[in-house]
């Protein structure tokens, strides 16, 4: 029986290798090459022996274009030693990446090459513009100060949004961005959004039909692993094992001032809270609502009772919180130092059915060095919510050394 689906799941994957293959009559490359992946081939070709690493949302987390980037390196370069960190986590968008860089990736070790996309979540989650110029430029740098040789590969995955902004002429926010940025430190990117919205207008494929949904069907995630798989090839016939050249990156001034590059986890342990906040080490939803990974059976700071307090000191510039906004998530009061309170509605578009991670930016653009945030539970809630709740997994804080 096992032998049977392994035979259909290979047929699968040649049928929609053959199906891209046979309709890309609307072709370009989709992708900017930039200073390239010098370092990453250096290391698969004469080290025999790279990290490659994947941050992203749930097209990244999913099942697809990154197992099929997986094993064409080991098959390519079967001499090789590879560690693969996989650091894809759904819902996520830029601002998170920016602040679990460090945790879920970098901690682990040396990086060579980082594949990094946030475009899709960017949109559906409504950050603002300022904040991905924050962190996507946040995560570029704190990337590179740690390893000046990592390669980095930035991508920009479809949604429908997207076809109908390419179809008008106008290119999204969202790629812009990612492609400035890009641009700006000499990274490889992929337009993948481009290619799609293209070949969806010379009925190359349908949506409906092929592509299915942003979450690609196994057409789409073939479709994105061939325009990753011309970008790899590309680049590694510029290398071979004796012209081995060693060189690092120099970082840039800031684009944008104020960029997330020091930004990470703060232990929820750290603040001091009253009676009305309780410290759970492994919390699960008892009303039967979907979660995410790595943010289920985690620590957690919990408080249902209005008015409760905590108070957080820490060094930086920009502080946040990520919390779960299930159906009960309540509303928030806050203030840095002795600055004016500001309100905070934590239910979603989605609490109703998904505990949601959700991340919070409540300050951007601190005097670098000491403050004090001091939260309240609000007695005030969204008319859809259940409760008050405000259950918070991490602080965020861009870090400084003052």
């Amino acid at each position: 029986m096992m032998r049977i689906r392994l035979i259909l799941l290979l047929f699968a994957c040649c049928f929609c290798s053959a199906a891209i293959a046979q309709r890309t009559s609307v072709d370009t490359n989709y992708f900017e090459v930039r200073k390239g992946l010098g370092h990453f081939y250096q290391a698969v070709l004469k080290d025999k022996k790279a990290t490659i690493a994947f941050l992203g949302g749930s097209i990244t987390f999913n099942p697809g274009w990154r197992d099929k980037v997986r094993a064409y390196l080991k098959g390519k370069y079967p001499n090789t030693k590879f560690r693969f960190i996989s650091a894809g986590i759904p819902s996520l968008g830029s601002l998170p990446h920016a602040f679990r860089l460090q945790r879920d990736i970098l901690d682990s070790g040396k990086v060579d090459l980082l594949f990094f996309e946030a475009a899709v979540n960017d949109k559906v989650n409504g950050t603002d513009s300022l904040t991905q110029y924050l962190s996507l430029e946040g995560v570029v740098r704190h990337a590179r100060k740690s390893n000046p040789y990592m390669d980095i590969i930035m991508m920009s995955f479809a949604d429908p949004t997207k076809t109908a902004d390419y179809t008008k002429g106008v290119v999204p926010g969202e790629v812009y961005r990612h492609e400035r940025i890009a641009a700006y430190y000499g990274l490889p990117s992929i337009n993948l959004a481009k290619e799609v919205a293209d070949k969806l207008n010379a009925k190359v494929f349908s949506w409906e039909e092929d592509f299915v949904d942003l979450h690609p069907s196994p057409f789409g995630q073939e479709l994105y692993y061939q325009r990753i798989k011309k970008l790899l090839r590309s680049e590694a016939d510029k290398y071979s094992p004796t012209e081995a050249k060693i060189f690092s990156y120099q970082l840039p001034k800031q684009l944008t001032k104020g960029v997330f590059e020091n930004g990470a986890y703060v232990d929820i342990k750290t603040s001091a809270y009253d009676k009305g906040w309780k410290y759970n080490p492994e919390w699960e939803p008892d009303n039967g609502q979907e979660t995410r990974p790595g943010f289920v059976n985690v620590p957690m700071l919990i408080s249902t009772a209005p008015n409760s307090e905590l108070k957080f000191q820490f060094k930086g510039n920009a502080v946040g919180i990520a919390i779960v906004s299930g159906g009960d998530a309540g509303m928030i009061s806050y203030r840095i130092d002795n600055g004016q309170p500001k309100t905070l509605d934590l239910f979603t578009e989605w609490s109703s059915w998904l505990h949601l991670p959700w991340y919070l930016c409540l300050s951007s653009d601190l005097k670098p060095g000491k403050h004090t945030l001091t939260l309240t539970v609000s007695a005030d809630k969204n008319a859809k919510s259940k409760g008050n709740a405000v259950r918070i997994v991490h602080f965020l804080v861009n870090q400084s050394k003052q």
